[in-house]
């Protein structure tokens, strides 16, 4: 054992201490609540071991890959990101208790893009999309009483927890199309 080391580093973290720095802890968010706002962001945009996240996997890409096709009929990484968005959105609504309606383009789950004419300009707002639908999410998730998280909705077999947990899959399950589309491209 190094001298002078805590023999029990989990419990320095614990006391909000790591490496001699203090660590500021979230003592009034649920360890469930913070749990589900970690998958999230790891999902999303934060460091985490399973690679890409969905927010890796669209920087850096152009209105031209965005575009692209693998075949008619099939689906771009433009059209990925606003699904993606969309969903984050629908599971914001049911969270919230918000009216349907309100995302930013009219019609449900697949959003043919671009639309003709667009370019550079109309990706980078559909990423930004993407993003304020994440960080609305995010917020909403942090606001959940920890109690009725494992309670199905009222008419539904899915609790606010499965929802959480099924939008972060959701986005790593797209993170992961959108990496195979962009290696499908270099080939053709």
């Amino acid at each position: 054992m190094v001298a002078g080391a805590d023999p029990n580093p989990g419990a320095a973290a614990a006391r909000g201490e790591l490496a001699g720095k203090e660590v500021q802890m979230e003592s009034q968010v649920d360890p469930l609540i913070a749990m589900l706002v970690d998958g999230l962001d790891e999902a999303f945009d934060h460091r985490s071991w399973h690679g890409t996240n969905l927010r890796g996997s669209i920087r850096r890409v152009t209105v031209e890959q965005a575009r692209w096709r693998p075949g008619s009929g099939r689906h771009n990484i433009w059209e990925i990101a606003v699904h993606t968005a969309y969903w984050k959105y629908a599971v914001w609504r049911k969270l919230t208790g918000a009216t349907r309606g309100s995302f930013a383009f009219k019609g449900s789950n697949w959003f043919a893009r671009p639309v003709r004419g667009e370019g550079d300009e109309a990706w980078a707002a559909d990423v930004k999309l993407l993003v304020a639908q994440h960080r609305q999410l995010r917020a909403a998730v942090r606001e959940l009483a920890p109690a009725p998280l494992e309670r199905p909705f009222a008419g539904s077999i899915c609790t606010a927890a499965q929802l959480v947990r099924g939008v972060a899959a959701h986005d790593l399950y797209h993170a992961g199309q959108i990496q195979l589309l962009k290696r499908l491209q270099r080939r053709g």
